[in-house]
């Protein structure tokens, strides 16, 4: 299933439409189906820690009536031992890690999966601290604690997150297993897509009552014996008895999926393909950019002549052997993408399962049902997106081509890496434009404490809302940002987003910081009769064109780009009541600076009322709880940027003349290129 595409059809229970991010979407779900949370949340699932623990503050309950509770240990392997506790007396209990927290616990995890404790973690998968310290995606987080037992499915988006998140509840408790429910750390946990957030009456239904689903252990009237100590005699008999609990997994996880179909229209399975029908060649793997993928296959059909698809596997554990090598076995070669690197095994952990797979059909063996398959594809791993590096389209194109170098005798590399300069690299001869035809970007320059990346989530809710727009907005968060650089993306369209990369392609640039022409090139990308937003204290039109660098002032001629100025410091401070969120504010302003510059209100007929009735449900969403002063400074912050804004006229823009004038004459010649530093 593409968890993107809509619920279409009669069903009871489709969802309700917001917008949220996948860590949203899995609190949304957690909050109401379970009865507590132990964890010690670690960068990027804090912000599902963080849900938690405020529906907790505030008194929540789950869909029973229980108040839920959210406790906080002094470490990740006491919260796992928590969750134990509370499970072996029979809670529906929950927890949120990632990176080198679900490593300390996976002590713990062994003893929950062999008590046969049903429980649910959520992991934002985070590349483990090797030779450097890295808070963003990685799967080796996961794949260290692939063998303790535990079910494990990943999503694609937040979407996926939060419907996987009830899925394997279901699952787990129907075969006395834990699971894991994964999303890509910052890339899916803390990126705001449109997202159908679950009916409280299905999932009511669907999981049933805590007490009338898992066992409680403790029960003083059945005693029983639990961690005990087993020698010789005895610990090898229990041990392999436990497959009895792995045969029902993968049947439990498939008629979880199929019932939640029935209830929501959204229909999943262990793998999910994507123009595999014909396909000579194929991209294999788990994550956000797998959906990157499927952008990159309608490119490279429309524009070359490989037959390319994906095979994206939900269900890492239990592995869907029959499944993928039904998928794969037609196809002259596929690569599979991990986001991690080990080196000295014989393969990375996803693709040592699937050449698994692959000899066991050879071999007929039961689990294909005794179907031998006579020949093996060329299977080629490709690490990819370790700690977020960026994977674009023109990587899976630059993949293909290494396919189809294999298969017919060419040079190829077997083992190959993409979005660095490295011996094993494949490089990406072009960075083609995979958005949607009508798609609307916007990528935002700023400094880490102004407020931006908030305000990036509020004009993604804004435009969801007023506009029934497909949105995504994605920050680029590092482990140091506040008062250093940054930057965030947001991308309108009129279906779901599946790009998850860096925008490189925009309409719309922001420059809150007022230095990031002199940084580097931030007009990167702009397209043509595009716009370029600059936050600055010059109070007029002609002082605000005379700040502009040279170089700049050709690449706005060049794609004949519109300029909008004002100065979201001076609203700010003369606005906000609370000093303390000054500075958070300017970045507010951004919000009617971009209702005034885009086209959207224009185009769906909306007037200036309408724009700030819905910006006003918008801001109370976020910042409600804080008070009507709060509410009140931030709406006031976004109407002096819708109001306050000028242009810079085109005659004045036009004029070369005053060229020689400007106060900055930076050469452009002299920045390092983005490409020289990302690759």
């Amino acid at each position: 299933m593409s968890a993107s595409s809509s619920t279409n059809g009669n069903f009871p229970y489709p969802g309700v439409k917001r917008a949220t991010d996948g860590a949203g979407a899995v609190v949304q779900v957690v909050t109401n189906v379970t009865q507590a949370a132990a964890a010690y949340p670690i960068t990027s699932s804090t912000t599902m820690g963080g849900g938690y623990s405020m529906a907790a503050a505030n008194g929540m309950e789950n869909l029973w009536g229980d108040e839920i509770e959210f406790i906080e240990l002094e470490s990740e392997h006491s919260s796992a031992s928590t969750c134990e506790g509370f499970a072996i007396a029979g809670g529906r209990v929950t927890n949120f890690t990632s990176g080198q927290g679900l490593v300390l616990m996976k002590e713990v995890l062994y003893t929950i999966s062999g008590k046969r404790l049903p429980t649910v973690f959520h992991i934002g998968a985070r590349a483990l601290t090797s030779h450097s310290l890295n808070v963003h995606a990685g799967h080796d987080d996961v794949m260290s604690c692939a063998d303790c037992g535990w079910g494990i499915v990943f999503g694609r988006n937040a979407q996926e997150a939060g419907d996987l998140a009830l899925i394997v509840t279901r699952a787990a408790e129907a075969c006395q297993s834990p699971f894991m429910n994964v999303q890509d750390g910052f890339l899916t946990t803390h990126t705001v897509e449109n997202v159908y957030l679950l009916d409280p009456e299905f999932m009511k239904e669907y999981v049933g009552k805590p007490e009338d689903k898992i066992l409680n252990l403790y029960d003083v009237d059945n005693p029983l014996m639990i961690g005990v100590v087993q020698d010789q005699d005895s610990y090898m008999k229990g041990k392999i008895a436990q497959r009895h609990y792995y045969a029902h997994m993968r049947p439990s996880l498939i008629e979880a999926m199929e019932v939640f179909y029935k209830g929501t229209g959204r229909q999943y399975g262990l793998i999910d393909t994507y123009k595999m029908e014909d396909a000579d060649y194929a991209f294999v793997g788990m994550g956000s950019y797998m959906e990157t993928a499927e952008a990159a296959i309608d490119y490279i059909r429309e524009n070359t002549d490989y037959k390319v698809g994906c095979v994206n596997i939900t269900s890492y554990r239990p592995f869907p052997s029959a499944e993928i090598v039904e998928a794969l076995k037609d196809v002259k070669a596929f690569s599979v993408l991990e986001r991690m690197d080990d080196p000295i095994a014989p393969a990375n952990p996803l693709m040592r399962d699937i050449k698994t797979a692959f000899v066991d059909a050879m071999m007929g063996f039961e689990e294909h049902n005794g179907t031998k398959i006579e020949n093996m594809p060329l299977m080629i791993q490709v690490a990819a997106g370790l700690g977020s590096r960026d994977v674009r389209a023109g990587d899976f194109l630059a993949i293909c081509k290494n396919m189809h170098g294999g298969v017919n005798g060419e040079d190829f590399k077997e083992y190959a890496t993409i979005g660095i300069i490295h011996e094993t690299a494949l490089v990406a001869e072009v960075d083609p434009d995979v958005r949607h035809p009508e798609a609307y970007s916007m990528r935002g320059h700023s400094i880490g404490g102004y407020g931006s990346v908030t305000t990036n989530k509020v004009i993604a809710d804004l435009m969801s809302d007023l506009f029934g727009l497909y949105v995504q907005a994605y920050p680029k968060y590092g482990s140091s940002k506040k008062g250093l650089p940054t930057t965030y993306y947001l991308t309108l369209a009129p279906e779901h987003v599946k790009t998850h990369c860096e925008l490189n392609h925009v309409e719309f640039i922001s420059l809150i910081d007022t230095n990031s022409l002199n940084l580097g090139d931030p007009l990167r990308g702009l397209a043509p009769n595009g716009t370029v937003f600059i936050n600055t204290p010059k109070e007029t039109i002609e002082e605000v064109w005379k700040d502009v660098p040279v170089w700049a002032r050709g690449r706005i001629r060049e794609k004949n780009a519109r300029v909008l100025a004002v100065d979201t410091f001076k609203i700010a401070d003369e606005i906000a009541r609370n000093p303390e969120l000054r500075i958070r504010m300017m970045g507010v302003v951004l919000v009617g600076v971009f209702l005034k510059a885009t086209p959207f209100a224009k185009r769906y007929g909306m007037s200036y009322e309408d724009l700030m009735e819905g910006v006003e449900r918008s801001v109370r969403s976020y910042w409600g709880k804080r008070g009507e002063a709060v509410v009140q400074d931030n709406l006031a912050c976004i109407r002096r940027g819708y109001t306050d804004v000028l242009e810079i006229p085109q005659a004045l823009i036009q004029d070369t003349k005053s060229d020689t004038k400007a106060h900055r004459a930076v050469n452009m010649n002299t920045f390092v290129s983005v490409e020289a530093i990302t690759r």
